[in-house]
């Protein structure tokens, strides 16, 4: 793939070679030169085949986990994090040992590999909010958790130009990657003032379902605000606010056959 040095960017095909726009700037690559039949059919061809099937099941299940985290990645975020995200469920895929190549999936590949995931690759959890926390999941009630002892804002959190609040949030997910559902929930502290008051003790913590067998997801973050006149707003629209997938329990295998 080239970038596109003109004064005027192009669109569309000239010859051999395909002009766009991404995200990136405006780029040209060459078209590929091999029949789309051949690589459904030729043997030669089984690897890449695999291959597709495998990003595909990637990036469906990327897809799933990012709409069942949705409400609270609107304001924490990047514009890279599905792509980061696809590379990190191919390794989840591939460390599949049950199911032949081209058939590994999520639930039988080590989704716990996604711990310490961060949704924003901008603001990174571990270097925003340096207050200790314990994730717990109890998969029996279905209850994800956050807790974390009282500290002092201005000493354990990474303060933005212009913050004068902040949240703890926690979100939380069990989700069957074969049946494309999910349950999820929630839950955050109330708006504190980064000055030098400690904290109450926090306990954040998230109903899903009871006995589950499906993957558990829990991420813990932080998002800032900034109080004028009384009224606390969204600070430089989430650009620096940090959610990170803290705790994974991956599928519970189903019981051996008699």
């Amino acid at each position: 793939m080239a970038e596109q040095s003109g004064i005027i960017p192009l669109k569309g095909t000239i010859g051999n070679i395909t002009f766009f726009k991404s995200k990136s700037g405006a780029r040209a690559r060459e078209k590929s030169g091999i029949d789309a039949n051949r690589i459904k059919n030729d043997p030669a061809f089984e690897r890449t085949r695999e291959n597709g099937a495998e990003f595909g099941r990637a990036g469906k299940a990327t897809k799933l986990l990012r709409t069942a985290f949705q409400s609270v990645l609107l304001n924490v975020s990047d514009s890279y994090m599905f792509s980061r995200m696809v590379r990190e469920m191919m390794k989840v895929i591939r460390a599949d040992a049950t199911n032949p190549r081209g058939q590994r999936n999520v639930i039988d590949g080590e989704a716990e590999l996604l711990t310490g995931f961060n949704f924003n690759a901008k603001a990174a959890l571990g270097s925003t909010l340096f207050a200790p926390f314990t994730p717990s999941i109890d998969r029996a009630t279905g209850v994800l958790k956050v807790d974390l002892p009282s500290f002092i804002p201005i000493n354990m959190v990474a303060i933005p130009g212009g913050a004068t609040h902040f949240k703890v949030i926690a979100a939380g997910a069990a989700i069957d990657f074969e049946a494309g559902t999910f349950v999820n929930g929630t839950a955050d502290s109330t708006a504190l003032p980064i000055n030098e008051t400690a904290t109450e003790v926090l306990s954040l913590a998230i109903n899903v379902a009871a006995n589950s067998t499906q993957p558990l997801f829990l991420a813990a973050g932080i998002v800032f605000y900034q109080e004028v006149n009384g009224t606390k707003y969204g600070l430089k629209n989430g650009a620096l606010n940090a959610l990170s997938l803290v705790s994974i329990s991956g599928a519970v295998p189903p019981p051996p056959g008699p």
